[in-house]
């Protein structure tokens, strides 16, 4: 996402007209002062054409419109994090001593803030949330840049590797995919120096689907055992599976099918049974029989296998109605499975409300695979 608004704009297919409505709609819901319908058609057109710089009161707005960064909204590369100034020895003792208040308490209020930041992005969608998980993400850098003794920046490390994994993720979504990158890449020194290597298995895995979207499914393969043969014998059984379904999901992107049901069977094997969905000792993972279902008929539509479509229907009316992201991935496995089938009207139907929900979160990675899709009907 390098070319500023007027790429951020079309990579959702918004029109002008569709960003200035959106534009109006969010001045009335949080009672803000803008300009007339009229005005902002040509600040618009001079925004994207470098003829009048955004001023920080449309940049707010429309950071939050997108989930994108101030970088990424005007098309400037990433700014390099400058130095800390000190004013000599006594500020920068004076940020050290501050940063050994860091209690357990203080690191479970940093978890507490990435659990709400998570519980939002799955019902709404990461758009709105860009400058929160920015602040957050600073704050416990900063943290931890300060922090000296292991018995403190360990357990702020392992707070700051769940939240950047989380932010590399949402970037991924909104379509930023080098932000996507350097946040997995901060996740996973963040949990090298906190020795998680669950979460170290997490972020690599996820940071495979970075590489498969673009273009490097093999690639994206190895990563991903990678990820398995960091995590070791310590991973839980719900996380290993988790990391299996991943490889499958992948394979069978790279073509490689006998590798991919090889996965499939090796997670249906090591999921704990019951309803039971998050795992206790990573909670950025969700993963139970309903869920594997949902993804075992995604992997399988994708290797043109139609067998699994009714396992599909029972994840789709057994799906927590808080996962609208999930949803709308659903609905695209659904259209898959149908159009293998060539069952043409139910795919479009499945694509219709798998659009509505992607617009809905802003989710510029569902709203690729649909037009994927639909160019198939």
């Amino acid at each position: 996402m390098t070319g500023g608004l007027r790429a951020i704009r079309t990579a959702r297919e918004w029109s002008q007209e569709r960003l200035i409505r959106e534009i109006e709609n969010f001045a009335r819901q949080h009672m803000l002062t803008i300009a007339s319908t009229a005005s902002l058609r040509v600040y618009v057109s001079e925004w994207e054409n470098g003829k009048r710089p955004i001023s920080e009161r449309y940049s707010k707005i429309l950071r939050a419109l997108f989930g994108v960064t101030d970088d990424e909204l005007h098309g400037r590369p990433p700014a390099p994090r400058e130095a800390t100034q000190t004013d000599g020895y006594d500020d920068l003792v004076a940020r050290i001593d501050a940063s050994r208040s860091v209690s357990l308490t203080m690191v479970k209020t940093f978890m507490d803030q990435t659990e709400l930041l998570r519980t939002v992005d799955r019902q709404m969608g990461a758009a709105s949330l860009i400058d929160q998980m920015t602040g957050h993400l600073a704050t416990l850098e900063d943290a931890l840049t300060f922090a000296v003794l292991p018995e403190t920046r360990r357990p702020v490390a392992r707070a700051l590797a769940g939240a950047a994994t989380l932010a590399a993720w949402q970037a991924l979504d909104a379509g930023a995919v080098e932000r996507a990158w350097r946040s997995y890449e901060l996740g996973k020194r963040a949990a090298k120096e906190a020795d998680e290597p669950m979460y170290l298995a997490h972020a690599t895995a996820e940071q495979a689907y970075v590489l498969c979207d673009a273009g490097r499914p093999t690639m994206a393969v190895e990563l991903v055992r990678d990820a398995q043969r960091v995590g070791g014998a310590v991973m839980s059984p719900r996380l290993q599976a988790w990391l299996y379904a991943a490889e499958a999901e992948i394979c069978a992107k790279a073509g490689m099918p006998d590798d991919c049901r090889r996965a499939l069977d090796n997670a249906a094997r090591l999921l704990p049974p019951g309803e039971e969905a998050r795992d206790p000792d990573m909670l950025s993972i969700f993963l139970n029989e309903g869920h594997l279902a949902r993804w075992r008929g995604n992997v399988l539509a994708q290797l043109g296998d139609d067998d699994d479509v009714d396992g599909l229907y029972v994840a789709l009316d057994s799906v927590d109605p808080t996962f609208v992201r999930a949803t709308a991935g659903l609905r695209c496995d659904l259209a898959q499975a149908h159009l293998a089938r060539g069952e043409y009207d139910q795919a479009h139907a499945h694509l219709r409300e798998a659009r509505l929900l992607a617009s809905r979160t802003g989710s510029v990675r569902h709203r690729r695979r649909i037009e994927q899709l639909t160019q198939r009907l």
